[in-house]
């Protein structure tokens, strides 16, 4: 679905935000990334999302979740663990190609480097998220690993590739 991004906010979350990102990234994990996960892994993701004690680390400041909502709904989500790990980053799957994951990325990157002082984000995409990530600039630090269930690529990005591979897009 298209819509007017214009219109789409990001922004740190509130706590009222938590079950709705949260139910979020679990719908949109079982549509696009559950068909490539063995039924550990896809039973491990669940648990994460779910799981009280990482809701009290986000109520606590430990584990930061950011939101892109549009008309009041949650269209993204973003969460940072150990202050620049991508730890989730889930887009309704409705409005996928609208630029919703690359601008939780730019403002999570903007957040990291202004309160945390640090200039690269590291994540561990799924097989689903590869193309995506690769599309934004971030690289492969190791090949593909498994680790609980969970199929995952370990890729960076500091800020001085993020701003090369923006001027390569726009020439």
């Amino acid at each position: 679905m298209i819509i007017d991004t214009s219109r789409v906010v990001v922004r740190c979350a509130y706590n009222s935000d938590w079950d709705g990102a949260m139910k979020l990234a679990w719908k949109t994990f079982a549509r696009f990334d559950a068909p490539d996960y063995s039924a550990e892994g896809i039973s491990n993701f669940r648990n994460f999302v779910t799981d009280k004690n990482l809701h009290k680390m986000f109520v606590a400041g430990h584990y930061q979740l950011f939101v892109a909502a549009y008309d009041n709904k949650c269209l993204g989500m973003l969460t940072i663990r150990e202050k620049s790990h991508i730890s989730l980053l889930f887009v309704d799957g409705d409005y996928h190609y609208n630029g919703i994951g690359s601008a939780l990325i730019k403002f999570v990157s903007d957040y990291v480097l202004t309160e945390e002082g640090i200039d690269k984000l590291t994540v561990n995409a799924s097989p689903y998220a590869i193309d995506f990530y690769h599309r934004l600039g971030f690289r492969d630090t190791h090949k593909e690993m498994v680790a609980d269930g969970i199929k995952f690529t370990p890729m960076e990005i500091s800020r001085s590739e993020e701003r090369r591979v923006g001027k390569e897009c726009r020439s």
